[in-house]
């Protein structure tokens, strides 16, 4: 994933902006990390260069 995602992505639980956490980076692409909303305290994944921002299920 590039940087500058972060410019354009929200979270899509309240639309709030994403703060990004770099764990492995290359050649200026975010290999593993995780985007993290202040917000809704939500943590979504970047695994292979790919975040996962699919909300959590909700339990009842």
């Amino acid at each position: 994933m590039k940087r500058d995602l972060t410019d354009i992505l929200a979270c899509p639980v309240c639309r709030g902006p994403l703060e990004l956490v770099v764990e492995v980076e290359e050649n200026g692409d975010v290999i593993t990390g995780v985007l993290k909303c202040s917000h809704c305290k939500i943590d979504y994944p970047i695994t292979e260069g790919i975040p996962n921002l699919t909300p959590p299920q909700k339990t009842s």
